[in-house]
């Protein structure tokens, strides 16, 4: 055999003892080696409802790492809203979440299945949320957040979009939390039946001068209801118009929202990004005038006129849900 031969297959099984040592400690190596707090940062990728469902049933040592209240505080209940279709309460799992938190919660999302009663759950356990998600909750109420906003004196984050809620919330919320940065208060958006109402606008601007960040997605606001926020939150950086179709931001109050506002999001940008649904509602036809000196108001009724303002989205009702695949007792 020559000496290159002999180089050769020595190399050869070298590299071959190499690969299978290394393929060996692949094998052995085992996901409860990982120092704790990188299993803490893996875990917390996951969402709440994971966390209680799945990963805190793996193993013991994951099991004591879900019950650290560090875990929990951020408590993540995100979910499609399709909540007829899911094996659990996510009301009693979100009460179990927040027990586990200890008071050191500070940012909690229920969208879509908050209602008052977990509202003020969740805010007499804890006084330091500084981040609240309430988007598409209809069973939370104007009464029921007025009734929780004294305790949210750190909250900075408030996000009540697609919801029962109104400019009377807007004020309290404002009176209690001063240090309120970000506000997303959306609704569906609507051509017609021509409406105007500043009265949110007025509310912002009159209680929140701290605000950075605030999305009015299909809102009913007015150039006067826009030049009251630019004047009552001077530190705006981004602003959200989208379908603010009562907007028109030709000319000098344009101009003053291109110098003020660092992201400005106009009534006709694009909505691929928005996390609700974005269809333009028409109610009535496009050809339809008004008398002269009329306003659109004078031909609704109160109910009606809550009715195509708001456009609710369905609510939900657990009181159907009958056994859940969570079972709170073994947790």
């Amino acid at each position: 055999m020559s000496s290159y031969s002999s180089s050769y297959s020595a190399s050869s099984s070298y590299l071959s003892s190499n690969e299978l040592s290394d393929n060996e400690e692949r094998e052995t190596r085992n996901w409860l080696d990982l120092p704790r707090d990188v299993t803490v940062t893996i875990l917390l990728k996951l969402g709440a409802v994971d966390i209680l469902t799945r990963a805190r049933c793996v193993c013991t040592s994951w099991r004591s790492i879900c019950k650290d209240p560090t875990m929990w505080r951020a408590i993540d209940m995100q979910n499609p809203g399709d909540l007829h279709d899911m094996p659990y309460d996510l009301g009693i799992m979100c009460r179990h979440a927040v027990d586990r938190s200890c008071g050191q919660l500070v940012d909690i999302n229920i969208e879509y299945f908050g209602t008052d009663d977990l509202l003020k759950y969740i805010t007499d356990s804890t006084s330091h949320l500084r981040c609240l998600r309430l988007a598409c909750c209809d069973d939370i109420s104007d009464e029921g957040l007025c009734e929780v906003a004294g305790k949210l004196p750190l909250l900075e984050e408030l996000d009540i979009s697609i919801g029962n809620i109104s400019k009377r919330s807007l004020e309290v919320i404002g009176r209690n939390c001063p240090r309120i940065k970000s506000l997303k208060f959306n609704m569906e958006g609507f051509r017609r039946p021509h409406i105007e109402s500043d009265d949110e606008a007025f509310a912002v601007a009159k209680t929140m001068p701290e605000l950075r960040h605030l999305q009015l997605f299909g809102n009913k606001l007015t150039n006067v209801g826009l030049h009251a926020i630019l004047d009552g939150c001077p530190h705006l950086e981004s602003l959200d118009l989208r379908q603010c179709f009562n907007i028109n931001l030709e000319g000098t109050l344009g101009k003053r929202c291109a110098e003020q506002i660092k992201d400005l999001r106009r009534p006709n940008d694009p909505t691929n990004d928005y996390p609700f649904d974005a269809t333009v509602r028409d109610v009535g036809s496009l050809d339809e005038d008004y008398p002269l000196g009329i306003s659109d108001t004078d031909f609704l009724s109160d109910d009606d006129y809550e009715f195509d303002y708001y456009a609710f989205s369905d609510g939900s009702d657990f009181s159907d849900n009958v056994g859940y695949y969570f079972d709170p007792d073994t947790y």
